[in-house]
């Protein structure tokens, strides 16, 4: 961990337009810590990620705040901690991080099928059902049944990664679903160099899917 003075440019979710403390989230703000007081990893300050996808492991909800950390910053393995924090744009993620999960999951069984390993189709109706939940082709109910089915098959297969990946798509808190999936699907790549190309896939994937969606009439 080490102490800066930049500024470093990163990614933060929230639970809708509300930071942690209940201040209103803004576009354009400034947020500062009282004068005197140092920042301290997981506890005082703004945090952020580089990564957008390791700011997902740390996401409350699904809003997701491009930011500008100022003043005195400090870093860790995989997120900042600064005085400051400036917000440049705000982006509501509920749906892309629906489709995120769904994609690390599909993307964990098309792998499984690459090691000779058939899924078992519980895991791969998990995401079918998932996919028309999201579409309003499918209820709560019927969402929950086939997460339900794709967690004993997870089980069945003594916790096969890439059928517990569907399982965590099948959820239907956004964030979650998308986190539990990616970590999931990552954790499914057997050797440390497997892992770092699956989690830059999926750095590249929700960054392009983010672009996407701030793009000029979407």
């Amino acid at each position: 961990m080490e102490g800066s003075m930049n500024k470093i440019l990163a990614w933060h979710w929230t639970n809708g337009r509300k930071l942690r403390d209940g201040t209103l989230l803004r576009v354009g703000r400034v947020y500062r810590l009282p004068e005197g007081q140092q920042p301290r990893m997981c506890d005082v300050g703004y945090h952020g990620s580089r990564r957008i996808i390791d700011a997902l492991g740390y996401a409350p909800g699904a809003m997701l705040s491009r930011v500008e950390l100022r003043g005195q910053i400090i870093e860790d393995t995989d997120k900042l901690c600064a005085s400051e924090r400036k917000v440049l744009w705000v982006l509501d993620c509920e749906r892309l991080l629906h489709e995120f999960a769904c994609a690390c999951a599909e993307r964990a069984l098309r792998h499984e099928r690459k090691a000779g390993r058939e899924p078992d189709a519980r895991s791969c109706e998990a995401v079918r059902i998932k996919r028309k939940w999201m579409t309003g082709k499918a209820t709560d109910d019927e969402l929950a049944a086939a997460r339900d089915a794709a967690r004993a098959a997870a089980r069945d297969a003594a916790w096969y990664a890439a059928w517990d990946a569907a399982w965590a798509a099948a959820w239907a808190a956004a964030w979650d679903a998308a986190w539990a999936a990616a970590w999931a699907a990552a954790r499914d790549a057997a050797r440390a160099a497997a892992r770092d190309v699956e989690k830059a896939w999926q750095e590249r994937s929700l960054r392009r899917a983010v672009g996407k969606a701030r793009r000029p009439g979407r």
